[in-house]
C-alpha cells in the first residue's frame, strides 16, 4: 500500500494528502467558479440572507474542483460541512487540501483502499449531520445499515446520480428508507444535461487520456442507452467511430434504432467490438463468457457509478499475466493468449483517468443540489420517500443558465395562458 502524507489538525477535523497542494487547488476552483455562473448568483443570495445557519451539511461526492464551488456556496448560506469522497478514485487531492485550509472537514484523498473509503464516510457520519448529499447512495446506507443511531439527526437528503436513485427507491420500495431524500439526478436540468453532455464528453476524455488511440474507424460498443449511454454513443459517433448500442430496455432500443445506432446482444458486440463502455449502473454487465469472445487487443472502459459492471473476478480468473502499461491502463494476458486491456480499475474512467464533467454542467445539476438543500432547510417535515426536485426549483435553474448565457426566451400572451388552461375551444 503507498504511503501517504497525512495531515491532522488538532480536534482532527480533516484527512488529505498534502496541504501544501492547497494553493494549487484554489486555483483549481477559480478556474471552475468562473465556469458556473447560476451557483455563482445562488452563493450571492445565500450571503444575504444565510438559510442554512447553523446547518450541519454531511457530504459524499467526488471531491473536484466543481464540487468545492457547491461546498463554498453551502458555507455562503451558513452550513457547516464535512466531506468525503463518493469513490476512492475520484479525489482531486489539490482541491481536497483547499476545501480543509477553508474549514471544511474534508476526509478525501485518491487512492483510498476501500476500507480508508468507508472510514472516511464515517468520520462524515460522526460529523452528525442534519442533512446529507450523496453521489451514489453510500453515505445514505452506510447510516441506515450500520449507523443507524445518527438516523435521529438527520432531517433529509439529495441524491445526485441515477445509480443512487435506484438503491434509494429500492429502499423505500421496501420500507427501509427512514428519511426523505430529493433526487436531484431526476431534474431535467440535470439528467438532459450532466448526464447526456457531461457524461459523454467526459467519458471520451478519460478514454483518450488514458490510452491516446484513435476513436475514427473503431468500433465502439456502449452498454447501456440511458441519459449517459446515449450521450456516449453521441460522442464516440460524432468522433468517427462506429457504435454499437447494447440494451435490455425495448423503447431505449427502438431509440437507439432510430437514432442510428447498431444493436445488438453483448454476446454478438463482444465479437466485433474494438472499444467497450459500460454505463447501465448495474452489475456484471460484462462478464468471462463475453471476455473469452474479444479480439486481441480490446479496451474495457466503465462510466457506471461502481466498479461492478465489468466483472474483475471473471477477468482476473482467465488471465495468466497482468502488467501496468501506463497510468489508468492495465494489460490482462488472457490464458487463450490474447490480451485485454482494462481502464482505471474499472472504476469512474471520466474521474480517474480525467477530470469529470465540464464547470458548465455541473453548474446546473449542483445548483440544484444547493436550492434542494435550502429547500429540506425550509420544510423540515417530510416523510421517508424518494422525491423528485421540486418544479419550481427545476425552472429557476434553468432561467438562470439561460440569464448567464445571455439567451432571452419568449412568455406566453394572457391569451395563450387562458386557452392552454381551458378546454372549451376545438376545431374552428
Amino acid at each position: 500500500m503507498f504511503k501517504i502524507r497525512i495531515w491532522w489538525s488538532i480536534l482532527p477535523d480533516f484527512k488529505v494528502r498534502d496541504m501544501s497542494l492547497a494553493d494549487m487547488g484554489e486555483n483549481l476552483i477559480e478556474w471552475a467558479s468562473r465556469h458556473m455562473p447560476v451557483l455563482n448568483q445562488i452563493a450571492k443570495r445565500f450571503r444575504n440572507e444565510k438559510p442554512l445557519k447553523g446547518l450541519r451539511v454531511g457530504a459524499c461526492l467526488h471531491v473536484t474542483k466543481e464540487t468545492a464551488v457547491l461546498i463554498k456556496t453551502l458555507m455562503d448560506g451558513g452550513a457547516e460541512v464535512a466531506l468525503c469522497g463518493s469513490n476512492p478514485l475520484s479525489t482531486q487531492d489539490e482541491v481536497a487540501a483547499a476545501l480543509a485550509k477553508i474549514g471544511v472537514k474534508v476526509y478525501a484523498w485518491r487512492g483510498e483502499t476501500t476500507e480508508e473509503y468507508y472510514w472516511c464516510i464515517n468520520r462524515v457520519i460522526d460529523f452528525q449531520p442534519r442533512v446529507t448529499l450523496d453521489d451514489g447512495a453510500d453515505l445514505v446506507t452506510t447510516i441506515h445499515i450500520s449507523r443507524k443511531e445518527a438516523l435521529e439527526n438527520v432531517l433529509g437528503g439529495t441524491e445526485e446520480t441515477t445509480t443512487g436513485v435506484i438503491r434509494l427507491k429500492a429502499m423505500a420500495e421496501k420500507g427501509a428508507l427512514k428519511y426523505p431524500i430529493i433526487a436531484v439526478n431526476n431534474a431535467y436540468t440535470k439528467y438532459l444535461f450532466d448526464n447526456r453532455y457531461g457524461t459523454g464528453q467526459s467519458t471520451i476524455d478519460g478514454i483518450l487520456r488514458a490510452t491516446n488511440i484513435l476513436l475514427a474507424g473503431k468500433t465502439v460498443v456502449v452498454c447501456g442507452y440511458g441519459w449517459c449511454g446515449r450521450g456516449i454513443a453521441m460522442r464516440a459517433r460524432g468522433m468517427g467511430a462506429n457504435v454499437i448500442v447494447v440494451e435490455v430496455n425495448p423503447i431505449r432500443v427502438l431509440e437507439a434504432v432510430m437514432d442510428g445506432f447498431q444493436v445488438m446482444p453483448i454476446s454478438r458486440a463482444a465479437e466485433v467490438g474494438d472499444l467497450f463502455i459500460t454505463a447501465t449502473g448495474n452489475i456484471n454487465v460484462i462478464r468471462k463468457e463475453h471476455m473469452l469472445k474479444m479480439k486481441d487487443g480490446a479496451i474495457l472502459a466503465n462510466s457506471g457509478h461502481f466498479n461492478v459492471e465489468i466483472s474483475l473476478p471473471d477477468l482476473k480468473s482467465i488471465s495468466e499475466s497482468k502488467r501496468n502499461i501506463r497510468p489508468n491502463l492495465d494489460e490482462y494476458t488472457i490464458k487463450n493468449g490474447k490480451r485485454i486491456y482494462l481502464l482505471a480499475d474499472g472504476r469512474l474512467v471520466n474521474l480517474a483517468a480525467a477530470e469529470g464533467h465540464p464547470s458548465e454542467v455541473m453548474d446546473m445539476s449542483f445548483s440544484n443540489q444547493a436550492l434542494c438543500v435550502e429547500y429540506l432547510a425550509k420544510n423540515p417535515v417530510m416523510k421517508p420517500n424518494v422525491y423528485d426536485v421540486p418544479r419550481e426549483i427545476d425552472e429557476s435553474v434553468a432561467r438562470l443558465k439561460l440569464r448567464a448565457m445571455n439567451i432571452e426566451i419568449d412568455e406566453m400572451t394572457e391569451e395563450q395562458k387562458k386557452y392552454i388552461a381551458g378546454w372549451e375551444a376545438g376545431t374552428v
